[in-house]
């Protein structure tokens, strides 16, 4: 199920992901009171959100149109926290301020879904230990979508109104128009190793043996490049300079186009969707 010569090192990982927002105080103001990240750095037309590192960045952009029914973009953006305890708090909060859209036990994780403001999707989740993934006979993880627990879950909170650190985003989620297509740049080329597939409907894939940083879908039918709010970009961490180039040069030779130097390189996926690589030493501040 894997790509044969995997090249992101197993211990890549998301950082930081990026929405192109019109209220910007709105949006501040849901992630910081209903999924608990802390407001690390602020200003006029921009904001940084996070736990103890860096996780959101929120962009102003109040003429920014509502993404359409056909473009491609996020699914969801999925914060993970450490521990069930904080899923339960996370529960309380969306409970208290917000509107839960749905609970799931996927075998690997638990997870709870919402949707912001304008209409991003949100998941806050924590994972099951790794000794209890199921994993099939192919080496893939398995994942289910089954009922979740959600009073056993909230009886764990502490009314606590902030994410633990240890907070992080776990994996980003992306409605794409074409699942070969979307297959061959994040597999073929990036590296990113296949998970669990479902035909031609859906790709999980991840660097390592982790269950999916990276949600495929094309559930919905989209068609067309956003041009509007929504996500603006995301970022895989890599450990280091040397892992970079080692990167470059192997999206290079699968004529990928690739900007950047230093520290940190851009590209994009086949719908136009924006991924940063970032080494992992790097200063997180926006490029």
């Amino acid at each position: 199920m894997e790509s044969p010569d995997p090249m992101l090192p197993e211990t890549t990982r998301p950082g930081r992901v990026a929405l192109r927002v019109n209220d910007l105080d709105r949006l501040v103001a849901f992630y910081r009171d209903v999924v608990g990240l802390t407001v690390l750095k602020r200003d006029e037309d921009r904001a940084t959100l996070g736990s103890d590192e860096p996780l959101l960045e929120l962009i102003a952009d109040p003429d920014a149109s509502e993404r359409r029914r056909e473009e491609t973009g996020l699914f969801h953006v999925a914060f993970r926290v450490p521990s069930r305890e904080a899923l339960g708090e996370a529960l309380e909060r969306v409970r208290e301020r917000w509107r839960l859209e749905g609970a799931s036990d996927h075998l690997v994780s638990e997870a709870l879904y919402l949707a912001d403001p304008e209409g991003n999707g949100v998941e806050i989740y924590r994972d099951r230990p790794r000794s209890e993934w199921p994993i099939d006979e192919d080496g893939g993880v398995e994942m289910e979508t089954l009922a979740l627990d959600t009073e056993a879950l909230a009886a764990l909170g502490r009314g606590h109104g902030t994410s633990p650190d240890g907070t992080t985003v776990g994996h980003v989620h992306l409605e794409v128009s074409s699942l070969p297509a979307a297959r061959a740049f994040y597999v073929d080329a990036l590296g990113l190793r296949v998970r669990q597939e479902w035909g031609d409907a859906a790709l999980f894939v991840a660097a390592g043996d982790y269950h999916h940083h990276v949600g495929l879908n094309a559930w919905n039918g989209r068609t067309a490049p956003s041009t509007g709010r929504g996500l603006a970009w995301f970022e895989l961490l890599v450990p280091d300079r040397g892992a970079l180039e080692a990167i470059r040069g192997r999206l290079e030779g699968a004529d990928v186009e690739v900007d950047g130097e230093g520290a940190g390189l851009e590209l994009a996926d086949p719908d136009g969707i924006e991924l940063r690589l970032r080494a992992e030493s790097a200063d997180a501040k926006p490029w």
